[in-house]
Formats: structure tokens, C-alpha cells, sequence
């Protein structure tokens, strides 16, 4: 049962690490707490939907995008819809920031402005997937699959196995565009200082836009790999969002690694609890986590110490 526990904890908290990386990213790039991180989540899970309901309905080619791939659920539909995903919740994001961040940032708005402004258009998204989709929870796939059986007597599904392989290779990917590259290395300069950043002659607006691309990106690969593991809901970015900002404070803010590895820790902490307490209370296992490490540790656990 631990085993299970600790396997089942590794595998969620891959999915919730993607999410927490754009809110360390707000948290250190962009100066405050974007509350409606959580929702963008659930705008590129449900794009995903949508474009799966588009191209993979009745017909020859909709019936071969369906068509599952050995032993997952999906078929090639999903890769499509993914891409999809992502793309929407760019543009989202580059809309929300164009049209309220960006002007909330120009006329001088403090932090707690644009984390008030976050909690309104977080009301916005979440309302808008309910009035397209409605209440009733959705699945990408009706199709079933086969457990597969670890060492240990550990059970994991085929789509838990991909969704945790991409995840690292994303996160390998994520680590090389930040170490490697011209936008990574601007981003990471301006997260540690953008006032000598912009005397260096680094573009801020750039590193900005930057930061709510990958950002976006990466919540739109969530919000769909959360759909594939659980269930597609409404209110899923609502009850992410908890866990997203403990585990990027739990890591330290502005450390990538250290939002990764909050994340697996709360979720592994998530399903151990759940052995010994109704699964009703584990959603206040992150929030206990939370007051502990601001009580005892601000910084966070792995908080960075110049750099990322």
C-alpha cells in the first residue's frame, strides 16, 4: 500500500510540478501572484476537449484520430489536441496581459493590484469553461485500459507511465531553454534583477512576453495530462491552484528545480496521508504544508541562492 502510495504520488506530482513552474515564474518574473495560473490550466485542458469533439467524431478520419494507441486510451486525436491546447492558452494569456496586466504594470499598479485583477479574471476563465462545457465532468477517452503491474504489486495505467516520461523530457527541455538560450538566460536575468537588467541592455517587455509563453505553455500540458490521469472538471484549476503555489513557495521562489521537486513532495505527502486519513481531508495536506513552510522556512525548502 505504500509502495502504491509513494508511486501514485510520483506520478501526480510530475503533473502538478508543470503547473508550478509558471507560478514560480509570475512570483519571480513578473513580481506578484497570478491567481488565475490555475484556471489557465483548466482553459487549455478544455481546448484540448474541444478540438478532440471536433476532429475525432463520426467518420473515416475522425474514426482513425480515435482510435487508441496500444495501451493507452487515446489516439492520435490527443497529440493534435494538445498542440491546440497550447496554443489557446498562449493566446489567452497574451490577450489577458495585453488588454489588464500590461496596463495595470504601466500606470504603476502595486503587486496586490494585479493579484486582486488575477482573482477577477480568474472568475472570468472559470466561468466561461462553465458556460461552453457545462458542470457535468468530462473524460478525453471512454476507452479501457490494461494496469500495469510494477515490482512490488504496484498497478500504474500506460497513460500515467507516458504522461510522467513526457513530463521529464519537457522538464529537461525546460532546463536547457533556461540555461542555454538567449530568452532563457534574459528571463533568469530578470527574475534576479530587472532594474540592472534593463541597463544591461536586456529587453524586459520581451522576457516578459516570453515568460507568459512558456508559462502558458506549460499550464496548457498540464491542464490536458491532468485530464488524461483524473477528469476534466470546471473547477479544476480551483482545486490545483493550492497545491500549485505550495510546492513554488515550498521549493523557493524563483528556483524551477525546487518548484519540481515541491511539487512531488506535496503530492507524495498527499497520497501517504491518504493511508492513515479519510480522503476527504487530503486537500488540506497542502495547505498545512504551506503554513509549516512559511512558519519555519519563508524562503522556501530549495530556495535559489544566485541563480536558478
Amino acid at each position: 500500500m505504500i509502495a502504491q502510495a509513494i508511486v501514485d504520488g510520483l506520478l501526480s506530482g510530475a503533473v502538478v510540478a508543470l503547473g508550478a513552474i509558471g507560478v514560480t515564474f509570475s512570483l519571480s518574473i513578473l513580481r506578484f501572484a497570478n491567481f488565475s495560473h490555475g484556471d489557465l490550466l483548466g482553459v487549455g485542458a478544455y481546448a484540448a476537449l474541444f478540438l478532440l469533439a471536433m476532429v475525432a467524431g463520426p467518420g473515416v478520419a475522425g474514426g482513425a484520430l480515435a482510435e487508441p494507441l496500444g495501451p493507452f486510451s487515446f489516439g492520435w486525436g490527443l497529440p493534435l489536441a494538445l498542440a491546440f491546447a497550447m496554443i489557446v492558452a498562449v493566446a489567452v494569456s497574451l490577450l489577458l496581459d495585453a488588454l489588464v496586466y500590461r496596463r495595470l504594470r504601466r500606470r504603476g499598479a502595486d503587486p496586490l493590484t494585479l493579484v486582486f485583477a488575477s482573482f477577477g479574471l480568474a472568475l472570468v476563465l472559470r466561468n466561461l469553461v462553465l458556460l461552453l462545457f457545462g458542470p457535468d465532468p468530462h473524460n478525453y477517452s471512454t476507452e479501457i485500459q490494461m494496469a500495469v503491474r510494477l515490482p512490488g504489486g504496484v498497478l500504474v495505467m500506460p497513460d500515467q507511465i507516458l504522461v510522467f516520461v513526457i513530463t521529464l523530457a519537457v522538464l529537461a527541455g525546460l532546463w536547457v531553454f533556461l540555461q542555454r538560450t538567449r530568452y532563457g538566460i534574459a528571463m533568469r536575468s530578470v527574475a534576479e534583477n530587472p532594474v540592472l537588467s534593463g541597463i544591461a541592455g536586456i529587453d524586459i517587455a520581451a522576457a516578459v512576453r516570453m515568460t507568459w509563453i512558456v508559462s502558458s505553455m506549460l499550464a496548457a500540458l498540464a491542464g490536458v495530462f491532468y485530464g488524461v490521469t483524473v477528469q476534466l472538471r470546471p473547477e479544476m484549476g480551483l482545486n490545483l491552484l493550492l497545491p500549485l503555489f505550495t510546492a513554488a513557495i515550498l521549493g523557493g521562489v524563483g528556483s524551477v528545480s525546487g518548484a519540481v521537486l515541491g511539487a512531488l513532495l506535496i503530492s507524495l505527502v498527499e497520497n501517504l496521508a491518504a493511508i492513515v486519513i479519510p480522503s476527504t481531508y487530503k486537500p488540506l495536506v497542502p495547505f498545512v504544508l504551506l503554513l509549516l513552510v512559511l512558519y519555519f522556512r519563508p524562503a522556501g525548502l530549495f530556495a535559489p541562492k544566485g541563480g536558478h
